[in-house]
């Protein structure tokens, strides 16, 4: 990685874009999704740290649209596009989504991960955005950063050492 870059820091619970000097990062994916989009034509970038699936379950008050997959994903493909991206070119890589801890039962509601995966998917498919790469699943956690000069998406965790997707 280039010094020269400046990190934009993703918490969880939110998103953030970038150009071609950025590198995107967000850290503690277990049961989340890192999900980013990507213009490789116009290098801008943006990543969503997305802890639940639907915003359905939102309490009432004011709702954190970066929290869940179904309203993250639009948000972050509107904040591409007013930064300059062309929707035509935009992929989508993704990381995280671990199922963290054993449950007895088939209990759906405690399949966060996979259901956040599968939540994300639904979404960029709405969307119409192909998803080029993942590595999802597990029951890891992982620290992910995107290069906005080359869509190249590094994932890092203590168990499985680093890759590149």
């Amino acid at each position: 990685m280039i010094e020269e870059q400046s990190i934009i820091k993703v918490g969880m619970a939110d998103l953030n874009v970038g150009s071609q000097d950025s590198l995107i990062r967000t850290t503690g994916l277990g049961s989340c999704v890192g999900l980013t989009l990507y213009d490789p034509g116009k290098k801008l970038g943006g990543m969503a740290h997305v802890m639940l699936p639907s915003s359905d379950i939102a309490r009432d008050g004011q709702l954190n649209i970066a929290k869940f997959a179904d309203t993250a994903v639009p948000e972050l493909l509107s904040r591409l596009i007013e930064l300059g991206a062309i929707r035509s070119r935009i992929v989508a890589k993704m990381a995280g989504g671990s199922q963290m801890f054993a449950f007895a039962g088939g209990n759906d509601t405690m399949r966060i991960g996979p259901r956040n995966v599968e939540a994300c998917k639904l979404a960029l498919e709405t969307l119409n955005i192909p998803l080029i790469a993942e590595d999802t699943g597990g029951s890891y956690g992982r620290t992910i950063e995107i290069a906005c000069n080359t869509g190249v998406l590094f994932i890092r965790s203590v168990q499985k050492g680093s890759k590149e997707i």
